[in-house]
């Protein structure tokens, strides 16, 4: 595809990771609705978002590989499908059983939509300045599944009715479905690589790190973010209407983060690696000191927004950089660490708020952050012993010339 072309299919998989993304996020705005609905406890509706991240973290590196020499379209409608069918199911189950089943089905064909829409973006443009404006679009579709959804579906869930926040999930899904099947073209695998070499990556020292390190950022920012507004409700003391304005606009300034992130990080990656996670644990520190001060925790928020912006596009940048010779699989392998940590910081605050309450919750971050620093700062060792090698073999090159 070319041209204009190009952009119908960059538009066309950011609205697919949107909607995707937007199906395994959104809920969060939900979650206290899901717990009245269907008579369970708050952590136990958390489940919807843990084990949805928990099939994503299994299916992360074997679905990619799996699908590796598919034609992409196929794989694009095959994801699109079971997610437009998931969602309406979802929307008119019975029992919070039939609910998580409708959330869990679909999780396996994740990690096969986003690696593959990454990858696809990635090598599409005719040059590289091209390409790397179609990846950073198509990311904006992720970030913005992420963050925006949760407050628009918790909108429409104490406006209209738990249905209708179901419902707004399945429409994203099955307008991506149909643009996919009417407007993108055959894209069959001309030079697929071989399962051996993309497996071979996971011996690579900076590969070994960075993906632990995005792993435990990633349990900070969302295991939280899982019971953010049960807990801008419950510990904060806002409305209904008052969550869903701040979730949005949270979710407007995490945009903002990542592109203040792709700037930064091309001027000073490792500066700004360190920073990110250092901001998180300061604002949730912050955030549990200000308690019900609402205004206190409005502002906190909007920053929160930007951090967590910044520090998930330094999660990627890590774990991309660390394997740029096998992009599909490092994707996956991205997807399954980040949701593997969205599950054991889900668990972790959730255990807390069961201790404690729902104030306690954000103290869930801590931990998480400390080992995600440990991390940060060990990739950032290897990335410059990397760097030194290849400069010092270009050197001994260029003199034998």
């Amino acid at each position: 595809m070319k041209g204009g072309n190009n952009k119908l299919l960059v538009l066309i998989l950011t609205i697919g990771v949107f909607g995707i993304l937007n199906t395994e996020m959104g809920i969060v705005g939900v979650i206290p609705y899901v717990a009245e609905r269907f008579g369970v406890s708050v952590p136990d509706a958390g489940l919807l978002v843990s084990m949805f991240a928990l099939i994503v973290a299994i299916a992360g590196p074997t679905m990619p590989l799996l699908f590796s020499k598919v034609n992409r379209k196929t794989v694009m409608l095959l994801a699109l499908g079971a997610f437009s069918v998931c969602n309406v199911v979802g929307m008119l189950a019975p029992t919070f059983e039939v609910l998580l089943a409708a959330r869990v089905i679909p999780a396996a064909f994740h990690p096969l939509y986003v690696s593959m829409a990454m990858a696809v973006a990635q090598q599409t443009g005719e040059t590289a300045a091209e390409r790397a404006k179609n990846s950073s679009q198509v990311f904006v579709g992720v970030s913005a599944g992420m963050v925006v959804g949760a407050p628009i579906a918790g909108l429409l869930a104490s406006s209209i009715s738990f249905a209708a926040s179901m419902a707004f999930f399945a429409v994203v899904t099955i307008v991506a479905l149909v643009m996919t099947v009417a407007l993108v073209p055959s894209m069959p695998v001309e030079h697929p690589m071989s399962y051996g070499s993309q497996i071979a990556i996971l011996k690579n020292p900076l590969v070994i790190v960075s993906l632990p390190a995005a792993a435990t950022i990633n349990a900070a920012m969302f295991g939280f973010y899982s019971y953010l507004s049960d807990y801008l409700g419950s510990a904060v003391g806002m409305g209904p209407a008052l969550v869903s304005g701040v979730l949005f606009a949270y979710g407007l300034a995490n945009i903002v983060g990542n592109v203040v992130s792709g700037r930064s990080l091309g001027v000073s990656p490792k500066m700004t690696m360190v920073v990110g996670p250092l901001a998180l644990a300061a604002l949730y520190v912050a955030l549990f000191v200000a308690g019900s001060v609402q205004l206190a925790a409005i502002a906190l928020m909007l920053v929160l927004g930007v951090a967590v912006g910044l520090a998930n596009n330094c999660d990627q940048f890590m774990v991309s950089r660390s394997a740029p010779e096998a992009p599909d699989f490092a994707n996956g392998l991205f997807l399954t660490v980040t949701n593997l940590g969205t599950t054991v910081g889900t668990t972790v605050c959730g255990s807390l708020i069961t201790a404690g309450g729902t104030h306690m919750a954000v103290l869930g971050t801590l931990p998480c952050l400390a080992l995600g620093i440990v991390f940060t700062m060990a990739c950032i060792r290897l990335m410059g012993r990397t760097a030194s090698g290849q400069e010092e073999a270009a050197a001994t090159q260029s003199a034998r010339a």
